[in-house]
């Protein structure tokens, strides 16, 4: 097999590794929102409880487990991963960058890099895996 066919085989599962970027990276996220709402699978609000209906924390724990799951699914997907990424932006610059620039003292890594991985899944799309895949249009052979 030549340098350019194990290439160009690589290239063919690119759809495959986005959804599995996708799956993983929805699952770890919705983690934040489960903590925030349910306390599982620890609390991690101040004071060890959950976070209180109606106030910032709670949207966006909303935002993450409900969009978590649409993303975990592939469902949605454009819309969904766009919203998010604008919510980790909005967490980025209320709740790390005054505690500080460098995001890796300020604890805003995660809100960083989840912004733009969900900026790229929204241009990119869900991949071959997850509910938007299933529902688009087949292209048959001409």
């Amino acid at each position: 097999m030549t340098q350019t066919q194990i290439a160009a085989r690589w290239q063919s599962w690119s759809p495959y590794f986005l959804s599995l970027l996708r799956i993983i990276a929805a699952f770890l996220f919705l983690q934040y929102g489960a903590t925030k709402l349910f306390a599982f699978p620890a609390a991690v609000m101040p004071g060890g409880g959950t976070a209180a209906p109606g106030t910032l924390p709670w949207v966006a724990a909303m935002l993450e487990l409900i969009g978590g799951a649409f993303l975990l699914l592939g469902w949605f997907t454009r819309p969904v991963a766009f919203v998010l990424s604008g919510e980790m932006a909005v967490a980025y610059f209320i709740g790390h960058a005054p505690r500080g620039f460098w995001p890796v003292l300020n604890n805003g890594g995660p809100a960083v890099t989840f912004c733009f991985l969900w900026l790229y899944v929204s241009a990119a799309g869900a991949g071959a895996w997850g509910v938007d895949a299933m529902r688009r249009p087949r292209m048959t052979a001409a």
